[in-house]
Formats: structure tokens, C-alpha cells, sequence
């Protein structure tokens, strides 16, 4: 079953654009109904255009508080029926009750670090400036958490003969690109049982 999603990002979008290749190569079935951004200048604006997908743009100050701006999103996730939720460097907090309660693990994130270790922003240095020898990735449902929602995938990466944030940065995004995409497409052919903080796989059929 082909899986619906919207993708949320604030940035240049490259995860955003690396799942278009994904889907266009048939290596991972799904489509992208909408681009949501909080931000006019984003590149992934440019990145969604290209490919004829639908962008709206929900801004904070248009709004008297985060929950108020949380419930303009999931009216658009309702308007494009979205299944799934991909985050792709979108730099705000999810803070909204009715958001979060309706698209409870249908919601997920990457983050450049092998969490809990290194939680929010500038991870990758976050790991070099401690010394970490061995970093990753971890893609993970959203919770009213920073980063603690149940962990779906984790990824491991030497960043040893890193020499610096940035390089820790590249060697984790090449990876990124292609891990989000295998998680994206595992929606297609089946679901995730959550019990407390652990995922489980149920494969479809």
C-alpha cells in the first residue's frame, strides 16, 4: 500500500529531496502529497515545486501560540490525507495536544546522533566536541518529548578520523538519506506496535 505523506522542513531539504529520488527510483513506495514549512525562504520550497508538489507555508507569527499554529498543521495533514508525517529538518517543536493525540506514531523525525545520547540542536557537534568516537542516526516517532519518542531505527558510524562537527555532520547525512527512505518505504508493507518506549515491527499480510 502505497503510503501518503506529507513532509514537514524548514531548510534546504536535503532528506526531503533525497526521499523524491527514493520514490522516483522505486526504491521506496510512497507519495508526498504536501510540503509544510514555517519558513518563505526554505530551498525545500524550491525542492517541491520542481516535483509538482503541493507547499504550504504556516508561519509562527500568524498565530497567538504554538498550539493554535500545531492545529493549522493538522488541518492540512486532514486536507491531503497525509498517513504519515516526515520530518526532514523542520526546526520547531510539535507542541500541539490534538496534533500529537491524532497522528500518534505517525509522526517521525531523523536526528544525527545515536540517541538519547546528544538531544537537540548541533548533535553532530555536539558528538565531536565530547569526543565520541562512534556516532549515528536514530529515526524516531514524536512525542510532546525533545527527542525521546520511541526509537524506530538506529544507525552506527566510526566518526573517529573526523576532523571536524562538519565532517561528522556529511559522513551522517550521506547515510541519513537512505535510512529515512527504508523507513519511509516500511510503512508501505506494514506498521509499528509501540509498547511503552519499545517499536516492534508487524510486517503486512
Amino acid at each position: 500500500m502505497t503510503v501518503k505523506v506529507a513532509v514537514l522542513a524548514s531548510g534546504r531539504g536535503s532528506n526531503f529531496r533525497a526521499l523524491l529520488e527514493s520514490i522516483k527510483g522505486g526504491r521506496c513506495d510512497a507519495q508526498i502529497r504536501v510540503l509544510i514549512t514555517n519558513n518563505p525562504d526554505a530551498q525545500a520550497i524550491s525542492v517541491a515545486k520542481e516535483a509538482g508538489i503541493a507547499v504550504e507555508t504556516v508561519q509562527r507569527n500568524d498565530f497567538a501560540d504554538r498550539p493554535a499554529m500545531d492545529d493549522r498543521i493538522k488541518s492540512l495533514l486532514d486536507k491531503y490525507g497525509a498517513d504519515l508525517v516526515v520530518l526532514a529538518g523542520y526546526m520547531l517543536l510539535l507542541k500541539g495536544k490534538r496534533l500529537l493525540e491524532a497522528y500518534r506514531h505517525r509522526i517521525i523525525n531523523i536526528h544525527p546522533a545515536l540517541l538519547p545520547s546528544f538531544p537537540g540542536v548541533d548533535a553532530q557537534k555536539q558528538a565531536f566536541d565530547y569526543g565520541a568516537k562512534v556516532s549515528g542516526l536514530t529515526i524516531h516517532f514524536v512525542d510532546e518529548s525533545l527527542d525521546a519518542g520511541p526509537i524506530i531505527y538506529q544507525e552506527a558510524l566510526d566518526i573517529s578520523g573526523c576532523r571536524s562537527a562538519e565532517e561528522v555532520a556529511k559522513k551522517i547525512l550521506a547515510r541519513e538519506h537512505e535510512a529515512y527512505a527504508k523507513v519511509v518505504d516500511s510503512f508501505s508493507k506494514g506498521s509499528y506496535a509501540v509498547e511503552g518506549r519499545r517499536v516492534r515491527y508487524v510486517p503486512r499480510g
